[in-house]
């Protein structure tokens, strides 16, 4: 009598290929519909690649964010349908966007300025309709850049509104971005800056962002890892202590 082994290899064979692949296509293609609809329309993963966010976020650093926090999305992967507004981004929100100089690239920064707000700096100084956004000196701070290479900062506390949170700014230069405006943003636009002041390309370089342009709402750290460190071939060193942070104090 043939074992259970010989039993299983006999249906198979007498199977064909046909049945088995359809079978498998019943099982995995919808497991893959449903996971790329969840990316489509409610959550999605996200990796810092560079320190523009610095200190809030850093380079490594793998973030959710909830792509229901602004629209309500089509679960359609591939397509970027709007199914009903939500509102629009708080001011302190840290965001996803398409780059609105190249829509294929995503950026993330954190919204400052609404829809009619007047947007001026100086000397790195953020002023929201004239009114001085409060700056409290912390010390000194390293960082490296994504070259692993070591940088010097001051580090800030910004009370932005309702928002307080962390900035870096360059020690001993202002960098061409340090004076900007009076800018007053458009309808259907906000404003975005990164924390590290002196290293970001943002809305100072390129004005608004579009609503439209906005993927979701960054909420808490799931991972990170120091590529700069020896650890884990490819990925670096974990940095458990930064593993569900929140980016909201």
């Amino acid at each position: 009598m043939a074992d259970d082994a010989d039993l299983l290899s006999d249906e198979h064979d007498e199977e064909g290929f046909g049945p088995w692949a359809w079978s498998q296509f019943k099982t995995w293609v919808p497991a893959i519909l449903i996971v790329l609809g969840i990316r489509t329309s409610i959550a999605e993963p996200f990796r810092i690649p560079s320190g523009s966010m610095i200190p809030t976020l850093a380079i490594g650093d793998h973030l959710l964010v909830t792509k229901f926090s602004y629209a309500i999305k089509a679960p359609i992967p591939g397509t970027d349908i709007t199914l009903a507004e939500r509102g629009i981004p708080e001011r302190g929100d840290i965001v996803v966007f398409k780059y609105p100089m190249d829509p294929s690239v995503d950026y993330i920064k954190r919204v400052v300025g609404l829809p009619g707000d007047v947007i001026h700096v100086v000397d790195n100084q953020l002023f929201i309709n004239d009114v001085a956004q409060e700056q409290t000196y912390v010390g000194p701070e390293n960082f490296r850049n994504n070259r692993c290479q070591s940088n010097k900062a001051k580090h800030f506390k910004e009370q932005l509104g309702d928002v307080n949170h962390d900035i870096y700014r360059a020690p001993a230069f202002a960098s061409s971005l340090a004076n900007f405006g009076p800018y007053q943003v458009p309808e259907g636009q906000v404003f975005a800056m990164g924390d590290n002041r002196d290293n970001s390309s943002d809305s100072r370089a390129w004005n608004g962002v579009p609503i439209e342009n906005i993927k979701g709402k960054a909420h808490f750290i799931w991972l990170s890892y120091d590529a700069c460190e020896a650890g884990i071939p490819v990925l670096g060193e974990f940095r458990f202590e930064r593993f569900g942070q929140s980016l909201y104090e």
